[in-house]
């Protein structure tokens, strides 16, 4: 919303203060500066509020607002005296203000830091975290314009308001004073306040996600007055599914006597039915979908499935729809699964819904599924169907306008129904966000992805989001930084999803193999030494075997301590009278249910060879003890419409191992033994990743001896300038050096050699043996072309090298040559960081050489790093090796690597201005490690929108 005319021209309206949040329970709102527009706003939004609450803004009655206060309400400079709104449907529903003060608490402009800050909430919309929300952007509003504390009064009864401050996170003081409770915040984001507006944002989005997945009753809205057709289609899923709330049609065109379709009440709009309505499911076209969107909004319709297609899919008019559609919903407080959605499923008993065009509708189970693509989700939901797998949830958010992943990721982290997660992503709209909810997310149940459009690096149309620059290998790293199981295929999904969903966690990477044919069971042995597990050798029971042999074995492999996993090889047996065994599959299954149920708590998978009804057998849930569940969330009123369903309580975290007996019967059986190991595989590293995620690493503490933070803020300060170039500059050899120093960071010095004399004196000062290196950026780095030149030991060495260097490559002027004293003998290895504008700084590490360059043998983790990940990012490149001793040489330190790249990324998280480091090469010796080259790049510091308030993407 722009400001008049005579808004004052000397501070433009500050449009990127306008932000849309979801409040306590779910619904959004929109967030904006007051400007002299809203005169008749505030107005109106005052005679709403109650007289007590006028009271505890002003202290005292206050029945109206005259002409004077909704001028000074009304007029801001937006620096020192700042106004903020939330509205809803384009009304307020609460205002905050703050006005710049001195010591003295007078009026004042800067250099004075602190501000009166006083809010007033409409009492309908009390209770709903307005407040806080308020709190956080009109923070971040003051922080920006230079002001770094908030003082406010409040009266002793005013105790929502005090907790509002207090809960806040914010270093604050409190004193009694004048009959009024005095209050000072210091708005320097701290741990405990960033820990409290995550908590905060991830309880909305997830009530957010529960208001459409539960809801009390839903309209469609398209619905046709003939069968067939989506609205149609989707009106029949939600009958046949059992949805135990109340369901409507809705259509403009129906007959004013219609009275039912399909049973269901008739309708010709949302306003026509008299009664709440929770959720919308829009199947109009896209030029009726504005008219269907203002009919639920002005009626209370709390979130909407928009199906229609026509959108960004369709290019820039679309595309501006789109948008158009999000800021529409968005003023009426909903949100939006869509356009061009296929739709979301709920198989809880106590909801049972399928607002969707799922043509083979899942069984319920315990694996939440999410897909940016609708013929992804119809694969997905198909494969799962077939090999008997259930789902607690299913969303297919088409263009994903508005509800994403991310939002799922923040319910089904305690959604008691919930075990598995498995998102299909085809962009990560904000990596920082998923990286965080990922990992939070995965410490208690799996998260399973799969990255489509990998290498094209596409967003979901119509979706603003920052394009991130890191090669598909570094986001698969980072992935697995945050304990995300990554695949490659919606298959390799379905078979990890199945055993973690159904099988306990191995407790390590020992795998027992038993089974009826031999070659399956070399096959499944050599499958894990692929993947990095350690079978035992293959237990062949003969092709002579019966089920009771398979139960007995099975039996022996769980009870044995040295054994983790059990993978089951089975092909058909013959009997004695040479016929195939009749009810082979059920049979077999039932001997391998009772082993599985009868030891411990062990994974189990089959493979299996054309024995019919086999999978089906195993899929079948035949424990004798059931897997006990937290309680679900209480079901909405039935058929009222009028509330939705509380928050459910916080998930526990999931033990690594259960008791016998006590886990579901389902044994998940593969056509291969390829599909059965990778799977499993997967659950050995996140098993894992999970024991290390409970005790989390750390920076050592002997760092902060050795590192000059503030000494080297001052000098990037001084290197930027007063005026800095937005696109950034590289620093000098020498200033590079002065600012690595400053973290402990050595660099070997190196002097120019623009000729051979110069060379001589500069290995003089360095003292022999010297190394001659070009530094021209077409060179650098790359011996395998001439231009470095090793252990030259005296003068005439260094001329004889210095002449062939130019001879072979051209004039010292292009070659810019140097001089450095050679370094002890060790591995060369590079160190980098850089600043990726959506994924973050990004740590990175290999050897030095154009074969690592080729093969991609390079390791990442996000900054920043602690001494568990510089472990581990050394040892997980696959030549890793050549540093502990491969053949024969000696190992070299790898201390004093980790120490290096813990220093690196301190270094880039203390100081944001550091957009890119590179150590080339380091070399790495027994005993210590020297770093011959370094580039620097500083740049005016990118913003962190992950540290800002909250706040839903903008269109």
């Amino acid at each position: 919303m722009q400001p008049a005319p005579e808004q004052s021209p000397h501070h433009a309206y500050p449009d990127h203060w306008e932000a849309d949040v979801v409040l306590r329970d779910g619904g959004t709102a929109r967030i904006r500066p007051i400007t002299t527009d809203d005169a008749e706003r505030l107005v109106s939004f005052y005679e709403q509020v109650s007289d007590e609450s006028k009271y505890y803004r002003f202290f005292a009655p206050y029945p109206r607002l005259s002409d004077r206060d909704v001028h000074r309400f009304t007029h801001h400079d937006y620096v020192d005296r700042v106004g903020l709104a939330v509205t809803i449907g384009g009304e307020f529903i609460a205002t905050v203000r703050y006005d710049r003060i001195d010591e003295r608490g007078r009026p004042a402009s800067a250099p004075a830091d602190e501000a009166e800050v006083a809010f007033l909430v409409q009492d309908a919309h009390q209770g709903r975290g307005v407040a806080s929300a308020l709190l956080e952007h009109i923070a971040a509003v003051a922080r920006e314009r230079g002001i770094r504390r908030f003082a406010a009064e409040v009266l002793p009864a005013n105790t929502k308001m005090i907790k509002v401050f207090r809960d806040a996170g914010y270093t604050q003081q409190r004193s009694f004073e004048d009959g009024s409770v005095h209050l000072t915040l210091d708005l320097e984001p701290t741990a405990e306040s960033l820990a409290v507006q995550r908590g905060r944002e991830q309880r909305a989005e997830a009530r957010s996600v529960q208001r459409l997945l539960a809801p009390g009753s839903v309209a469609v809205i398209g619905v046709g007055r003939t069968p067939g057709g989506v609205g149609r289609t989707v009106l029949h899923n939600l009958l046949g599914a059992g949805f135990t709330g109340r369901t409507y049609a809705v259509n403009r065109a129906f007959a004013a006597g219609l009275a039912t379709v399909d049973g269901v009440p008739a309708h010709r709009s949302i306003g026509e039915i008299g009664e709440p309505v929770d959720l919308a499911v829009v199947a109009v076209p896209a030029d009726r979908v504005p008219e269907a969107v203002a009919d639920c909004g002005e009626h209370g319709v709390q979130g909407l499935v928009v199906l229609s297609a026509g959108y960004a899919e369709w290019g820039a008019e679309g595309r501006e729809r789109q948008r158009e559609l999000v800021r529409q919903a968005r003023s009426y407080g909903m949100r939006i699964i869509g356009p061009n959605a296929f739709g979301l499923i709920n198989n809880a008993e106590t909801v049972r819904l399928n607002a969707s065009l799922a043509p083979e509708p899942p069984a319920p189970g315990r694996i939440g599924l999410f897909t940016q693509s609708g013929a992804i989700g119809i694969a997905l939901l198909s494969g799962l169907y077939r090999r008997g797998a259930g789902l607690s949830t299913f969303i297919s958010a088409g263009n994903r306008a508005d509800i994403s992943g991310n939002d799922f990721l923040q319910y089904w982290y305690e959604d008691p129904d919930t075990d598995v997660a498995l998102l299909y992503l085809e962009s990560l709209g904000n990596p920082r966000k998923f990286t965080r909810l990922a990992r939070r997310t995965a410490a208690v149940k799996p998260v399973v992805v799969v990255k489509g459009a990998r290498h094209s690096g596409s967003t979901p149309p119509g979706h603003a989001v920052p394009i991130s620059r890191i090669p598909d290998a570094t986001v698969s790293a980072l992935m697995r930084q945050a304990g995300v199981i990554r695949v490659d295929t919606v298959t390799e999904m379905v078979d990890a999803g199945l055993l973690l969903a159904d099988q306990p966690l191995p407790a390590g990477p020992r795998v027992a193999i038993l089974g009826n044919s031999e070659s399956l069971g070399l096959l499944t042995y050599d499958a894990c030494l692929a993947e990095g597990l350690r079978p035992r050798p293959p237990l062949d029971l003969t092709t002579a075997a019966t089920p009771r042999d398979f139960r007995n074995a099975l039996a022996e492999a769980l009870a044995d301590d040295g054994c983790d996993s059990v993978v089951v090889t089975a092909i058909p047996w013959v009997g004695e009278d040479g016929e195939a065994e009749a009810g082979d599959g059920e049979v077999l299954a039932a001997a391998l249910h009772t082993a599985a149920a009868a030891g411990p708590a062990k994974p189990v998978a089959v493979v299996h060879v054309e024995i019919g009804g086999l999978a089906e057998a195993l899929a079948a849930a035949t424990s004798t003890v059931a897997q006990p569940r937290p309680a679900p969330p209480p079901a909405p009123a039935a058929r009222t419409g009028t509330t939705t369903p509380p928050d459910p309580g916080p998930a526990p975290a999931a033990p690594l191992t259960s008791a016998p007996g006590t886990r579901i019967g389902r044994i998940p059986a593969y056509p291969a033994a390829e599909r059965a190991v990778r799977a499993l595989a997967e659950a050995v590293r996140y098993a894992q990743w999970r024991r290390q995620a409970a005790v989390p690493g750390k920076v050592p503490e002997f760092l902060d001896d050795t590192i000059d933070e503030s000494g080297a803020a001052e000098l990037i300060d001084t290197l930027l300038g007063p005026d800095p170039d937005p696109r950034g500059r590289p620093l000098a050899h020498e200033e590079a050096r002065e600012l690595l120093g400053r973290y402990g960071i050595t660099v070997r010095p190196t002097l120019p050699a623009p000729d051979p004399d110069a060379a001589v004196a500069a290995a003089a000062r360095l003292g022999y043996p010297v190394a001659l290196k070009t530094t021209a950026p077409h060179l650098r780095h790359r011996a395998d072309l001439g231009g470095v030149r090793l252990d030259l030991a005296n003068e005439t060495a260094l001329r004889r090298a210095y002449g062939e260097l130019t001879d072979l490559l051209g004039k010292p002027a292009e070659l810019r040559p140097v001089v450095q004293a050679m370094a002890p003998r060790g591995v060369d290895t590079v160190v980098r960081a850089t600043i990726d504008p959506a994924a973050g700084a990004v740590l990175s590490f290999g050897l030095a050489g154009a074969p690592s360059e080729l093969l991609g043998d390079t390791a990442h983790r996000l900054v920043p790093a602690t001494d568990r990940d510089a472990a581990e990012l050394i040892r997980s490149i696959r030549a890793a090796p050549v540093l502990f001793g491969w053949r024969g040489a000696a190992p070299v330190d790898t201390a004093s690597l980790e120490e290096l790249l813990l220093r690196v990324s301190r270094l880039v998280d203390d100081h944001p201005e550091v957009v890119s480091i590179a150590l080339e090469p380091v070399v790495v010796a027994t005993q210590g490690l020297t770093v011959l080259g370094a580039t620097v790049r500083l740049s005016p510091p990118p913003p962190r929108t992950d540290l800002g308030p909250r706040r839903l993407p903008n269109y």
